[in-house]
């Protein structure tokens, strides 16, 4: 098979034509990067906001071209709506009534406002998020994700770190995803977890340089056409800080809320601060904080050490008035086992560790239980006379 090239695709699209069938979508400036790994085309189309739905056929348009191109096996093409661009007097169209809809689709409220589009199937997401890199919030999300499967909920978990994806090596997955019907593919799976990650579609050597849209488009790409089935709740697993993906998954999912990882000392909590105010300005209830490498307890001597201090996080989820939900010590085995991918949730399902894991995530869906049983008596009664 020849070598797919930037160049090969950006040709193959200016065949595409533009918005009202003038010029082509490349010449226009509507591409964004073209990123290609293992034989498959990532790219983007910029249209205004309010045109999105009208131009999803310019957007199949181009992907059908793109896997005509010889070497290529697969596209990943996404509308990125781009609301610079809509006009500025564009005309406000009446909301229509709409019966309610089945669960998992986004319903409009009363004030003609879409709500955020779930996802079919699956009940509840939680955002597991930290303020900066190295707190160790990849192995609380797969360890908070078996919790919660292991107190019998079913459960998937989305690896939202395009930059550096970890799932595939902490849970010992490997192969690619297959496409099923339309353009679903088939989630991985292992520990009788649903997973879907970047790491999966590209190689691990791969370096991701992809601006905002990019990330945008495959992150809803990855929450919206996966086949997830049913699902009490899905972990998504973010990457570190505040920026876009955060951003997309706060703005454009239905969170039920967000978990933050910390570690005890000041400089991860002021990071750890900046993650909580970004999803209380976004209106995502902050389900508690995580301190994780809490303390250590040498193994031979049973002596503990607070290496990074101790009840940082506490503190600051008293200060601010939000769940402290658990210490999480340092330990070989939390280590060991992330590297071998066999989590200790299912390696070792009796251990204390294990045990604080089962614990928080008890105390996770607690909370989103309680919100999704008060949202739903505050619902009005509707009488017809």
């Amino acid at each position: 098979m020849p070598d797919v090239t930037r160049e090969t695709v950006l040709e193959k699209l200016r065949s595409v034509r533009g918005p009202d069938m003038e010029g082509n979508i490349v010449d226009l400036g509507l591409v964004s990067d073209v990123f290609i790994s293992d034989g498959k085309a990532y790219f983007s189309i910029t249209v205004p906001a309010d045109r999105a739905k009208e131009l999803e056929p310019m957007r199949a348009a181009a992907e059908r071209v793109v896997r005509e191109i010889p070497g290529v096996k697969a596209a990943m093409v996404a509308l990125t709506a781009d609301r610079r661009a809509a006009p500025q007097a564009a005309p406000v169209e009446r909301p229509r009534q709409v019966p309610p809809t089945t669960h998992g689709h986004a319903q409009r409220p009363a004030g003609g406002i879409p709500a955020k589009a779930g996802i079919p199937g699956v009940g509840a997401i939680i955002a597991v998020a930290s303020g900066k890199g190295g707190v160790g919030k990849s192995t609380t999300s797969v360890n908070l994700a078996l919790a919660l499967q292991a107190n019998g909920l079913k459960v998937g978990l989305l690896d939202a770190d395009i930059y550096g994806p970890s799932m595939p090596r902490l849970l010992k997955i490997s192969g690619r995803p297959q496409q099923i019907e339309g353009r679903l593919i088939r989630p991985m799976e292992n520990y009788g977890l649903r997973v879907m990650s970047m790491g999966f579609l590209v190689d691990e050597e791969v370096a991701m340089i992809w601006r905002g849209p990019m990330i945008q488009s495959a992150l809803l790409q990855m929450l919206r056409e996966v086949a997830w089935g049913d699902l009490d709740v899905l972990v998504v697993d973010m990457p570190p800080g505040t920026g876009d993906a955060q951003l997309t998954m706060a703005q454009q999912v239905p969170l039920a809320g967000a978990v933050i990882v910390s570690t005890p000392q000041d400089l991860a909590l002021v990071d750890a601060r900046k993650g909580l105010a970004m999803f209380r300005k976004v209106e995502v209830p902050v389900l508690g904080i995580v301190e994780n490498m809490s303390y250590f307890v040498a193994p031979d001597t049973g002596r503990r050490y607070d290496i990074f201090g101790h009840g940082g996080a506490r503190k600051e989820a008293e200060r601010i008035g939000v769940p402290f939900l658990g210490e999480v010590p340092l330990t070989m085995g939390i280590r060991e086992t992330s590297d071998a991918g066999t989590p200790l949730v299912v390696s070792e399902p009796g251990g204390e560790v294990a045990r604080i894991y089962r614990d928080i995530a008890a105390k996770v869906w607690e909370q989103v239980s309680s919100a999704r049983q008060n949202k739903s008596r505050a619902m009005p009664d509707i009488v017809f006379e």
